[in-house]
């Protein structure tokens, strides 16, 4: 494991350090990297996110790293998205970040969209805080897991998939949602297992064994 190139995209929008411990504590050598030839030869490759989705890909775009994501997720190896890394997988946003106004439009790798939490007077949004998961199909990540793990979660936005087929997870919070997609080797999670404690670290360890 320590010998496996495993990168984490840095786009300048992310808590890149803390997913770089989380998977170090669980015997990865992680490198943080924004070089588009690094993402494109990774053995293993880590999409984290933290804001808004029309400034992360303009941050992609800008740093030439649309192109490399695009052809790692077309082959097959392990990818893991997290919070705002599992959005951008996905067609548009209706979240528009700075520019407001007209969705979004992501990397197009699932198909669907990402809209916002209704409004709701018995919760507040961001959801923000432990849910509980229910797998919808499994998956090597969740091996010697409880399918109905507790994870932890800040997000305002959530995921649709057109595809039943590439829902992994689901939760609840105002309405069920879809926490994780899979779709073979590539997984993404709403929820942040760097955050999730010991289940947080399971998940990446698993990652690692893929």
């Amino acid at each position: 494991m320590e010998n496996t190139n495993v990168v984490i995209v840095d786009y300048g929008m992310g808590n890149l350090r803390s997913v770089q411990k989380a998977l170090e504590h669980v015997g990865a050598h992680a490198l943080v990297s924004s070089d588009p030839a690094r993402v494109a030869s990774a053995d293993r490759l880590v999409l984290p996110g933290v804001g808004a989705f029309a400034d992360a890909m303009h941050e992609l775009r800008r740093r030439d790293l649309i192109d490399p994501l695009r052809e790692f997720l077309q082959t097959d190896r392990p990818f893991l998205g997290i919070c705002l890394g599992l959005q951008l997988l996905f067609d548009e946003s209706e979240e528009g970040g700075e520019e407001g106004g007209e969705a979004a439009a992501g990397l197009g790798f699932i198909s669907g969209r990402v809209v916002r939490f209704p409004r709701s007077d018995q919760h507040k949004v961001p959801h923000m805080g432990w849910n509980q998961v229910e797998a919808q199909q499994p998956s090597p990540l969740m091996a010697g897991m409880d399918q109905s793990s507790w994870f932890y979660f800040v997000h305002s936005y959530y995921v649709v998939p057109e595809q039943e087929s590439d829902v992994w997870l689901t939760c609840r919070y105002i309405v069920p949602f879809c926490a994780a997609i899979r779709r073979g080797p590539v997984h993404a999670t709403q929820f942040h297992p760097e955050k999730s404690q010991r289940v947080g670290l399971k998940l990446l360890k698993n990652f690692m064994a893929l």
